[in-house]
């Protein structure tokens, strides 16, 4: 059997900074990661690189921007009153607003005497990402779980 649409598959992956070689995720060291294929679970060139592997294939690939979190887009750092936020606010620290029902992690870049700049790009953006990857196993997904758009049952959702 091969990794195709509505599959699902489990990998072990290790991702990594090319240039740096600095680990920036790992399922080594804890479960494969299992994610239905073709329904957006995963950046869309990890997807896509896993494509056509077999049971026990090992992989290695790099992913530019465009195929992984995007690039980075200024109008996305926005300036938020400083009045917003506890008074022992740091530079790096991570919240979450809601937007629209949804929540919207983002990062504190500056602090004026005013306003906070709120980085909400996504922390992997405008970065190339390389992973090492075996596929674990593969199956064929059940009817349920094509039409709710994810796993069901071990390494995945459960109702």
């Amino acid at each position: 059997m091969l990794v195709e649409n509505n599959t699902v598959v489990a990998v072990h992956y290790h991702g990594y900074f090319l240039d740096t070689k600095e680990v920036f995720d790992s399922s080594l060291e804890r479960e494969p990661l299992t994610f239905l294929v073709g329904h957006g679970q995963m950046i869309p060139g990890f997807e896509a690189e896993v494509l056509g592997a077999e049971m026990g294939e090992k992989r290695t690939f790099t992913l530019e921007p465009e195929r992984a979190y995007g690039h980075r887009e200024e109008e996305r750092v926005m300036a938020m009153p400083i009045g917003d936020f506890p008074e022992e606010i740091e530079i790096g620290m991570t919240f979450q607003a809601e937007v629209q029902g949804q929540p919207m992690p983002f990062e504190i870049i500056t602090i004026n005497e005013e306003t906070v700049d709120c980085d909400f790009n996504h922390p992997m953006a405008g970065k190339t990402l390389t992973f090492d990857v075996e596929i674990v196993s593969i199956r064929v997904a059940g009817e349920e779980e094509i039409s709710h758009g994810h796993v069901h049952g071990d390494g995945g959702h459960h109702h």
